[in-house]
């Protein structure tokens, strides 16, 4: 019998999470603590919904005093690879799971119970509820063409046939006929699957190997799983692994929370093929972990205040199942960048030009950067940035040299740029070099020209900083210094 020696969710645990209990017994009167999992595929890059079904199992684990169960599940040798395994690791721990953060924690890969999930399925034999079938892909695909059936169904066609094993044959559940199966779901209520509908699926694959369904099964009765909270495309399978921990004589039922898909702006669900989903993407980009989960945390639930921006431990003692809804969830990365910025802007700028300094160490520039320049503009990069990764195109003109644009250049360098540049060249080689001076000196060749400041620094920040656009112009000018500006500038008089 593959069942745990841990209990379910007590009922006072149980409360608390909005859940309702299983009708099948604990397999323990003893209370003991909530035990979660996570279970990822090292099949590619990290998913930012994956980030967000953990996020959600390790609030539920770190506030009631639960377990943290993360479990790789690695059986897919053809698509797994060892760098996506790590990449689980990385990423989790970016976001704060991970041991030695608050939260009891055990690591698992799948392929190390293989042993466990063929002899489940041996016992299943054992007990007529599973039978060997000897249908190939092709013969199951004639015969539902002919009947009018979807492909990749079954139509039974060994149930009662009491096959012996043999080379290629694989092993199916038997699926109890007539039947239903009620799901007790925090999030859908307890949705009901009339067997009519649920075909009786493979457990072992013809060369022996466990399908996904079965393994699943067996590692949360072994592991002690007592909630399983995980994404809504699972909720089909649910009754199939239902009727598994049934017919494996559990003690009890897990109970479940399927969270809702999330969305792109064409309310198609995410897609690693086409929409940008890849947590490491993210962290490459310059977002900060802490706004990403404070997002990731907003799709599909509320703290029902209507806040938005909250500091992670309110997070941490407001999240609940029972304010996660069921309808799908908009991934608006235009809304994530905006909240990374707030949070930029909310750093100490001494932690600010830190984060940036950790980022870059990362990510090296093509340029030798200098930590006491940026410090001095530092102040103005961060009221723009909105990732740490916007900031390099922002300060190179700092570190390396300029080279506009051809359509920047020919915006910014109509006449009279010549004469602008040359009066400015005359006016910087002299005066002050204070912020307030270069700004006073610019406004008054702007008014021998009959120009306004924003359009007479056009030219002037072209030739500073190669760009139309980025930090405030005279602070840009007071750090770069008098030598590198009036050298630019007469670089770009040069060329005009």
């Amino acid at each position: 019998m593959f069942q745990s020696d841990r209990a379910q969710v007590g009922p006072e645990c149980a409360a608390s999470l909005g859940l309702v209990m299983s009708p099948l017994p604990s397999p323990s009167a003893s209370e003991t603590p909530l035990r979660v999992r996570f279970a990822p595929s090292p099949t590619g890059f990290f998913h930012v919904g994956g980030a967000r079904t953990a996020l959600y199992n390790w609030l539920l684990a770190k506030r009631l005093g639960g377990t943290f169960i993360l479990r790789i599940e690695d059986t897919d040798a053809e698509r797994n690879r060892e760098e996506w395994v790590q990449g689980i690791h990385d990423a989790l721990a970016w976001i704060g799971i991970g041991p030695g953060l608050g939260v009891d924690y055990e690591v698992y890969r799948q392929s190390e119970f293989e042993v466990d999930h063929v002899r489940a399925a041996h016992q299943l034999l054992g007990a007529r509820r599973a039978y060997y079938c000897a249908c190939t892909r092709e013969q199951l695909d004639t015969r539902n063409e002919a009947a009018g059936r979807k492909q990749g169904g079954y139509d039974g066609h060994c149930r009662e046939k009491g096959l012996a094993v043999a080379p290629a044959y694989v092993v199916r559940f038997k699926v109890p006929r007539p039947g239903v199966t009620v799901v007790n779901d925090v999030i859908r209520g307890e949705p009901a699957f009339d067997h009519a509908n649920v075909d009786d699926f493979v457990l072992l694959r013809g060369n022996g190997t466990p399908m996904f369904l079965l393994a699943n099964v067996v590692d949360d009765m072994s592991m002690g799983v007592t909630l399983v909270i995980r994404a809504e495309e699972h909720l089909t399978n649910t009754p199939k692994q239902q009727l598994l921990w049934q017919a494996l004589d559990a003690p009890y039922l897990p109970t479940w929370a399927h969270v809702p898909v999330l969305v792109n702006e064409k309310r198609q669900k995410l897609s690693k093929r086409r929409d940008p989903v890849a947590m490491e993407m993210y962290r490459d980009e310059g977002y900060l972990p802490e706004a990403m989960k404070n997002y990731l945390m907003l799709l599909g639930w509320s703290p029902g205040n209507d806040a938005e921006i909250m500091e992670w431990s309110l997070v941490e003692s407001l999240f609940s199942l029972d304010e996660v809804n069921s309808s799908p969830a908009f991934f608006d990365v235009k809304k994530l960048r905006a909240f990374n910025a707030d949070y930029i802007r909310a750093l100490p700028q001494a932690e600010f030009v830190e984060r940036w300094h950790e980022w870059l160490a990362a990510h090296p520039q093509p340029w030798e950067y200098r930590a006491d320049q940026f410090g001095d503009i530092a102040p103005f990069v961060q009221l723009r940035a909105e990732v740490l990764g916007d900031i390099p195109a922002v300060v190179d003109f700092l570190f390396g040299d300029v080279t506009p644009s051809d359509a920047d250049w020919d915006k910014a360098m109509k006449p009279p740029a010549d004469a602008i540049l040359t009066s400015v060249i005359d006016s910087y080689d002299a005066c002050s070099w204070d912020i307030d001076v270069l700004k006073a000196e610019l406004e008054h060749i702007g008014d021998t020209h009959g120009l306004k400041l924003g359009k007479i620094q056009a030219p002037v920040r072209l030739a500073i900083t190669g760009k139309l656009v980025g930090p405030p112009l005279f602070e840009s000018l007071h750090v770069l210094g008098r030598e590198r500006a009036v050298g630019r500038l007469k670089a770009a008089r040069a060329r005009l």
